[in-house]
């Protein structure tokens, strides 16, 4: 049980730090939404602008991607280290990973606009820092590795029964391209060419 509990640990501890490049790469690739300073306060600076559900997209993109990664990898380290304490290391890592990732993302530029807010006069443009506006994607990365994890397992577990059903059923038959085998003794024959008693038994 310690044992188990210590990969999980492990295992957590591990996938939270992928939190910080992943954030870093959400901040690099999803565009951030442009507001107009007004009274201090921030308004859209296009009001049918898609920036703020192209973060979450990007978010959600980028940490599906990266759950995938991990329940693949959980998998492959399972028949070492033990399937419970990684299944239970990969749920909790995922989603701390997300919410560092989500924070980290938030942190790039936020003061920068919070200075605008305050000094900008009005009508001014600023860029504010990517923000999550459907927080259910923070359940990608650790739904994911899960799902991953159990459907690579179950298939393995398939797999298994499959080659061991084959087996049980097998009756002895040759195979293609396999001599028959038959015992010694005087059911060994041999074809014998014309005109030879391979046996010599004949006078």
């Amino acid at each position: 049980m310690a044992s188990r509990i210590r990969i999980g640990l492990l295992a957590a501890l591990a996938i939270t730090v992928l939190g910080v490049p992943i954030g870093l790469l959400w901040v690099a690739i999803a565009p951030r939404t442009v507001y107009l300073v007004s009274g201090g306060k921030g308004v859209l600076a296009d009001p049918e602008s898609q920036t703020l559900i192209a973060a979450d997209g990007w978010f959600a993109v980028l940490t599906a991607a990266a759950g995938l990664l991990c329940g693949l990898t959980a998998y492959l380290l399972a028949g070492r280290w033990g399937e419970p304490g990684l299944l239970a290391g990969i749920a909790a890592g995922g989603a701390a990973a997300a919410v560092v990732a989500w924070r980290l993302g938030h942190l790039f530029g936020a003061s920068a606009y919070d200075h605008a807010l305050r000094t900008a006069g009005d009508g001014a443009r600023a860029g504010a820092p990517l923000g999550l506006h459907a927080y259910g994607v923070l359940l990608a990365w650790p739904l994911i590795a899960v799902v991953a994890f159990g459907l690579l397992e179950a298939l393995d577990v398939a797999n298994r029964e499959s080659r061991g059903r084959l087996a049980a059923g097998d009756a002895g038959g040759r195979s293609p391209g396999e001599a028959d085998q038959v015992g010694g003794g005087e059911l060994d024959l041999q074809a014998a060419p014309t005109g030879r008693d391979v046996d010599g038994r004949e006078p």
